[in-house]
């Protein structure tokens, strides 16, 4: 693969901590994509907010201000693990679908698969810029933007299961599933609005679990072991 869209969750950032973030997780992260940007491969990614936010869960304020809330949360996650990134030597840019002062640059297709063929980890914050779409339609929708080979979906469990792995230990997990068969199955690995677009315009993704030992190195240099979506 030569360029991958990375889909980290908020909450896996935040470690045993629950909430921010555990400097020694995403330094691990920085480590690997590092090595990843050493053999040639262009790094786009996409944090959620979940380590900050989970406004879906309130019904004392707006959707609309809650999924707002939920978009800047992104952003300061973005802001956080670029500036990591940084000290360990890379170039990064952070791009969000709305102005935010100087804080980071109003995202165009154009200028971030510049920033992409010249190396520089590209980070994608804010999600699609409206509220009711989540940060998994946002990663698709970014990864169909820049022609990404692939969406690499780092989560909690190492795979995609036939039912929650923590309420059933007997579930299955697939090494590899068609796009079709998530959608048809309910299996909510990303939602289905997300799914849908995965599908429409043929977009696969490697799901595996953050917590294994260079999992997203081992991702895209033939050591997966997590599970395959297919189109």
């Amino acid at each position: 693969m030569k360029r991958v869209l990375l889909k980290l969750s908020g909450e896996a950032l935040a470690g045993q901590k629950k909430m921010g973030f555990e400097d020694s997780v995403v330094m691990e992260v920085a480590d690997q994509v590092k090595q990843m940007i050493g053999k040639g491969i262009e790094i786009a990614i996409v944090i959620g907010g979940g380590n900050f936010w989970r406004g879906r869960t309130s019904e004392q304020i707006d959707r609309s201000k809650a999924d707002q809330i939920g978009m800047l949360a992104t952003v300061m996650n973005c802001i956080y693990v670029s500036e990591m990134f940084r000290s360990m030597g890379m170039k990064t840019e952070v791009f969000t679908p709305f102005p935010c002062g100087g804080f980071t640059t109003l995202f165009s297709k154009d200028k971030a698969i510049e920033c992409l063929e010249q190396g520089v980890v590209t980070f994608f914050a804010g999600g699609t810029g409206h509220p009711f779409f989540s940060t998994d339609t946002a990663t698709v929708l970014r990864a169909i933007e820049i022609e990404a080979d692939a969406i690499l979906l780092a989560k909690a469990i190492d795979g995609v299961y036939s039912e929650d792995p923590k309420l059933n230990p007997e579930a299955k997990k697939y090494d590899e599933i068609s796009i079709q068969e998530v959608i048809e199955k309910k299996l909510a690995v990303i939602d289905m609005t997300a799914s849908i677009l995965c599908m429409e315009n043929k977009m696969p993704m490697l799901v595996f679990g953050l917590n294994g030992n260079h999992s997203i190195l081992d991702s895209v240099c033939g050591r997966f072991n997590g599970t395959r979506i297919t189109v």
